[in-house]
């Protein structure tokens, strides 16, 4: 076969891992960075009984200082953290099914596996990225907080004009990380018969070609290149903050 022609099929089949890419992306940043506000929240329901004969034992203490929404979030990003992403995939596809809900991506046609692993992507890094920004944002001191409130600044000006940016400077090394590892991580789609392109190339091993396999590597390894030299353009536009 035309090596030219293998090369087109490739590089189409590719097309479908920068989807699942740009659209976990799209999906992941936003709601990590909600899961990571849940999971700091503060709220306790039964801070009304601190003081009170209730709340002086051991278990009254803890019933006192509970806060529910974050203990929750942090259940559930502790699940999709400690669950391998490709049975995350299965489940998301299959377990409609499993569950006698129907099975909704039928429905969408070849489509609908790729929607099933974009869901089950942005489900998985919006938890990695909700800890990646939560540890940037805990690691603002406490006095620069203080420090706006004197100054007469609302919550939400200290957030966005002190916080905000000290915090994108400090999580963009991790975050190039977690970037470079999703894109090879979209590989897992072909767990479900989604024809990215390493599944592409399978089917040209069953063709006796073997080096359609080897050579995805290249791809791969551009899209890798292109996103360090981003990060590292990142990194030095940033840097006027010295934190």
């Amino acid at each position: 076969m035309n090596p030219s022609v293998i090369f087109t099929n490739l590089f189409q089949s590719f097309g479908i891992n920068c989807t699942i890419f740009v659209v976990t992306l799209l999906v992941a940043l936003p709601v990590g960075l909600l899961v990571a506000f849940g999971a700091m929240n503060r709220w306790e329901p039964f801070r009304c009984l601190r003081g009170s004969r209730l709340a002086s034992g051991k278990w009254g203490a803890m019933l006192v200082g509970l806060r529910p929404i974050a203990l929750l979030i942090k259940f559930f990003v502790w699940i999709v953290r400690g669950t391998p992403l490709m049975l995350q995939i299965i489940f998301i596809y299959y377990g409609p099914g499993l569950l006698h809900w129907g099975q909704p991506w039928n429905a969408m046609g070849t489509d609908g596996r790729v929607v099933a692993t974009c869901a089950a992507f942005a489900i998985n890094y919006a938890c990695y990225f909700s800890e990646i920004f939560r540890g940037g944002i805990q690691s603002i001191p406490r006095g620069q907080y203080e420090a706006g409130q004197v100054l007469g600044m609302t919550k939400r000006q200290i957030f966005f004009k002190i916080t905000l940016l000290q915090v994108v400077k400090r999580v963009i090394p991790p975050m190039g990380n977690e970037f470079m590892t999703l894109i090879k991580d979209t590989a897992l789609a072909n767990i479900i018969a989604t024809k990215e392109i390493i599944m592409m190339s399978k089917e040209f091993i069953n063709r006796g070609l073997i080096w359609p396999l080897f050579s995805t590597a290249l791809f791969f390894l551009v899209f890798c290149g292109v996103l360090t030299l981003l990060f590292g353009w990142l990194e030095r536009k940033m840097d006027y903050f010295r934190v």
